[in-house]
């Protein structure tokens, strides 16, 4: 285990099954994915069977606020102390390097694990980790009920650098000599391939860290972003797993004052990405609103009195591309009912992107229980389908462009919640690796 302080990063001890374990079956996707679609983690169980896994070491979202919620949590956390007591982990000191092959693309990135004291996702951040979106408090508790007395924590959560020339996860595939093979195997459920390699290289470690270095020094930083001294160096923006990251930060805090300042909670593993990875694409999530009480029609021509247009299309097709486009005056969405589809272009929008200004009406819409819930998805398909039951409906978005997501964090802040997703559903990150945090 090394440390590099400067730059809030710990070269971690990382936990992965021993030789000979069935990794198709030990690897699966992160909770927080198809949260509406209860089939799909039920093949995932039938699937795995009684085969040593990481379903049985996390809760999928699927469950929360389920009868089982709260046997699922000690269940997981009973499977760790059971697994590390069974002897299923072998131990690896290093950064581990990733390729991920998912609907014809393939992303790169650096398992390593962050320091939480340089991580805050509260609004108007400028510490060097910052989270992408904003964080919804109420989200933290059940996630803090999972990883308080937890043995083990397994990341889901993507962190991006910003290197737009390519020259520090990238030259790692160039170096294979430098690399240790792990795992090379194909993902369940269709979700591609996943291969990685222990850099056993120290020289390749230091020249990723003095990357790491080179964009958080002030005579890169600013010049970049043509920002003053007065924002704070950003090195490390939250794509993915920012609840993930903060509920880490929530048990540190908690925590830091009984164990001091060298304790593994102190830090966090996570997967380092590049922004400017060709791998990588933005998709944008949509919303579901389930068991619709009142005109969604209506509540929006009340909550945005001028310049509020309602187009019908004649098909999905046309107020998708209408909606991608942007291609009518002011803000655009897209709305599913049983009974169409429309396009909601709004003249006078609240916000910078249509997210935004969208999330905003919902919210108020929401507070006055105009429905019984709503979910954030991934995909045209899966919106279609929802939104287009009986009793439901659904809004679609644009995505955003991935190539300004660091100048406007740095410039605006965090985002509105779930702006954006780091691919589709089945290219998520899986749980792979594991780290002890007690």
């Amino acid at each position: 285990m090394r440390i590099y302080p400067d730059i809030g990063v710990q070269v971690a001890d990382i936990l992965l099954p021993v030789q000979g374990s069935d990794l198709r079956r030990w690897a699966t996707i992160a909770c927080d994915q198809f949260t509406s679609q209860p089939d799909y983690w039920e093949q995932v169980a039938r699937e795995i069977g009684d085969a040593p896994s990481t379903f049985n070491l996390v809760l999928p979202e699927v469950y929360l606020g389920k009868p089982e919620e709260v046997s699922r949590i000690q269940t997981a956390q009973k499977s760790m102390r059971r697994y590390i007591e069974q002897g299923l982990f072998d131990v690896y000191s290093g950064i581990i390097y990733v390729e991920r092959t998912a609907l014809g693309k393939t992303r790169r990135g650096l398992i390593l694990a962050l320091d939480l004291e340089k991580y805050d996702y509260n609004k108007g951040s400028q510490s060097l980790i910052r989270a992408t979106e904003g964080t919804i408090l109420d989200r933290l508790p059940p996630r803090m009920r999972i990883r308080e007395g937890a043995a083990l924590e397994l990341p889901h959560i993507l962190v991006l650098i910003d290197d737009p020339d390519c020259t520090i996860i990238e030259s790692v595939s160039q170096h294979p000599e430098a690399l240790k093979p792990l795992y090379d195997f194909e993902l369940m459920q269709g979700s591609g391939h996943l291969r990685g390699g222990l850099i056993r290289d120290l020289a390749v470690e230091q020249r990723i860290m003095r990357g790491f270095e080179k964009l958080a020094s002030p005579e890169v930083f600013y010049p970049k972003y043509g920002v003053a001294e007065d924002k704070g160096v950003l090195l490390f923006a939250v794509g993915d797993g920012n609840h993930s990251l903060a509920t880490a930060k929530a048990i540190w805090e908690k925590l830091k004052p009984c164990v001091g300042m060298h304790h593994p909670a102190r830090h966090a593993l996570v997967e380092i990405e590049n922004v400017h990875d060709r791998g990588l694409t933005f998709e944008p999530i949509h919303r579901v609103v389930f068991g619709v009480r009142q005109s969604v029609e209506e509540a929006l021509q009340k909550h945005f009195p001028a310049g509020l247009s309602i187009l019908p299309c004649a098909a999905a097709e046309e107020m998708i591309h209408a909606v991608d486009a942007q291609s009518v005056p002011g803000q655009s969405f897209g709305l599913v009912t049983p009974q169409g589809f429309v396009v909601v272009s709004v003249a006078q929008p609240s916000s910078n992107l249509p997210v935004g200004t969208l999330q905003a009406f919902l919210d108020e819409w929401l507070k006055n229980f105009a429905a019984e819930g709503i979910d954030y998805v991934h995909g045209e398909d899966v919106i279609l389908s929802l939104a287009s039951q009986p009793g439901n409906c659904g809004f679609y978005l644009p995505a955003i462009n991935k190539s300004d997501l660091f100048k406007t964090v740095i410039l605006d802040g965090a985002l509105p919640r779930k702006t954006f997703s780091m691919g589709e559903a089945i290219e998520k990150r899986f749980y792979m690796e594991a780290r002890k945090i007690i």
